[in-house]
């Protein structure tokens, strides 16, 4: 096998992006290439390497021995090289280097949560880092900062990640809705038997909480976005839970309401999460203290 060069690397990104995404089209779609130069690549980090890294045809997409050992490999390498590139972040009085961030979705709305003005003033302090933010369930974000995917993840954790950090953030407020076009938007207070006649969307990493949380009797849809949960609501024809800060903007505009909140409203506590080893990792040190602020300033759940 030949030495790899510069070239190399970037092709075994493509191909880890390929491997992940479990085909050529949905690789495709995720590194914004043609399928005939998606080909080129691998063929030509086939060459370099020396042997075929997956086959593809009528049974389908599938690494072989080779290709899982390589992309074994290729994991391990992007996580030095990004541990290499931390251990260097400072130049001088410069903060260089990449953060990793993961969150939730359905936040950028949040007085609290939002990202904006905390990432707006770590850019401000620190130019010349790289921002790498990725949205992800609860399960993956503590998955992802767990493995070494992510340096630092927001959301509702179980906080089961060992060697992980829970930093407590926000207690973001619940409340279940229905669109100005659902049977109940008119009835001031619906019964037990008008909820669970109701259509309940449910979240999927979160059903079983969902349903006891209204004692309802079955899901009838699954979201894992916020944003679908928006959609599926003000169709008219489900309820279900979301952040405030989403549902009361659309009930502003007559568009949803709350059912019955002093009932089924919760809160969902968010933490901030890394893992111990990187707790002095300059770019995180500054983003969370930014963060921090950030949440100290916004208004209090009650």
């Amino acid at each position: 096998m030949r030495r790899l060069d510069n070239i190399d690397l970037r092709l075994l990104r493509v191909f880890v992006t390929l491997a992940e995404a479990g085909s050529f089209a949905g690789a495709q779609i995720a590194l914004n290439l043609s399928q005939s130069t998606l080909s080129t690549h691998i063929a030509s980090l086939e060459r370099s390497l020396g042997a075929p890294l997956c086959l593809r045809g009528r049974g389908g997409f599938r690494l072989t021995p080779f290709g899982e050992a390589t992309l074994t490999a290729a994991r391990q390498l992007f996580a030095d090289i990004d541990m290499f590139q931390k251990r260097v972040t400072r130049s001088g009085d410069r903060l260089l280097g990449r953060l990793a961030i993961g969150i939730v979705d359905g936040v950028a709305s949040s007085p609290a949560l939002g990202l904006q003005a905390p990432l707006g003033r770590v850019i401000a302090a620190a130019p010349e880092a790289f921002i790498d933010l990725r949205l992800g369930t609860p399960h993956e974000l503590e998955q992802w900062v767990t493995e070494g995917h992510r340096d630092v993840v927001i959301g509702p954790f179980a906080k089961q990640g060992p060697g992980v950090v829970y930093v407590p953030l926000h207690r973001e407020a619940q409340a279940l809705y229905c669109g100005a076009a659902h049977s109940l938007f008119q009835v001031e207070s619906p019964s037990v038997a008008d909820i669970d006649t109701s259509l309940f969307s449910v979240r999927g990493y979160r059903q079983l909480e969902d349903l006891c949380r209204v004692n309802h009797p079955r899901a009838s849809a699954n979201v894992i976005h916020m944003e679908a949960q928006t959609m599926l609501i003000l169709s008219g024809q489900y309820i279900g839970f979301l952040p405030r800060h989403i549902g009361d903007a659309y009930a502003a505009k007559g568009e949803m309401r709350a059912l019955k909140p002093q009932t089924y409203q919760f809160f969902s506590q968010h933490f901030a999460a890394f893992r111990r080893s990187e707790r002095d990792q300059p770019l995180l040190k500054l983003f969370l203290a930014e963060l921090r602020r950030h949440v100290a300033a916004a208004p209090k759940a009650e």
